[in-house]
């Protein structure tokens, strides 16, 4: 399998662009998904990933408008898919959070594909490949194969970015994954802690309160998606991704690439 550095996990904790990209390469990772451009040219991220010979593989943008029911988010749409061509990223995610005033999933659901409907054309123009992602969370639209499933049915460009930390707070992550496979063109790697009752530090999510752990010291079975991977036959690059603090960035990205590697 091909691994690839999320920047997000890297930022979060204040690592630079130039941090990112040098742990990534010293790592020997495939490529670098970049979750927005941290107000950095994009032909500088592309010189700087060219250089160290890493390829980008994705472009991770929001749209905020959109979740929060304001006009103008095609605008902003379109300016982040100019960016995706400056930096050479065949494929974009973009996120799919709670929608503002929102009372259910469906609902929720409603807004985000009458928005990413308008979008779509936009990003097969760009020539690229558009997908979201199984966004956790008691009111997020897409969680379930279901959930995806019926906005690929109004939007058949739309692709998935499979999150097997996400899903498993939906549905058992390995049917989801069998379910979504031929539409599945990149994935994400999270693992939580898990608790079926509230406890301090752990969120609400649709089967119960998750707390975000390190790939391998939680719940999630991430070896089993590598393997059901290699079963649907598929060949894109997975995403490290990690949301706590109980270690350095960058030291945790190493720990999960010994770990899953050493489960291959």
């Amino acid at each position: 399998m091909k691994f690839s550095m999320m920047s997000y996990t890297m930022a979060r904790q204040g690592f630079q662009v130039e941090d990112i990209v040098r742990t990534a390469a010293e790592l020997k990772m495939d490529g670098i998904d970049w979750v927005t451009t941290y107000e950095r040219d994009p032909e500088e991220i592309k010189k700087l990933c060219a250089d160290v010979g890493l390829p980008i593989i994705a472009y991770t943008f929001f749209l905020p408008k959109a979740n929060a029911r304001e006009p103008g988010f095609l605008d902003d749409a379109k300016r982040s898919l100019e960016t995706a061509v400056r930096l050479g990223a065949p494929l974009v995610m973009i996120p799919t959070p709670p929608v503002t005033g929102a009372t259910d999933r469906a609902e929720a659901r409603k807004v985000w594909t009458d928005a990413l409907v308008q979008v779509a054309p936009l990003a097969e123009q760009a020539g690229v490949i558009m997908t979201v992602e199984n966004f956790p969370g008691l009111l997020s639209p897409f969680v379930t194969a279901d959930d995806f499933l019926e906005a690929r049915k109004v939007i058949p460009s739309l692709y998935l970015t499979f999150d097997n930390g996400n899903a498993s707070t939906g549905e058992d992550q390995l049917e989801s994954l069998r379910r979504c496979a031929p539409y599945v063109k990149h994935v994400h790697f999270k693992d939580w802690d898990f608790s079926p009752e509230p406890r301090e530090g752990f969120r609400q999510m649709i089967n119960g309160y998750y707390r975000s752990a390190l790939i391998g010291d939680g719940v999630v079975d991430s070896r089993a998606t590598l393997r059901e991977l290699e079963k649907i036959g598929y060949d894109g690059y997975i995403n490290i991704e990690y949301e706590n603090n109980d270690y350095p960035a960058d030291q945790g990205i190493k720990k999960v690439l010994e770990h899953l590697k050493q489960g291959a």
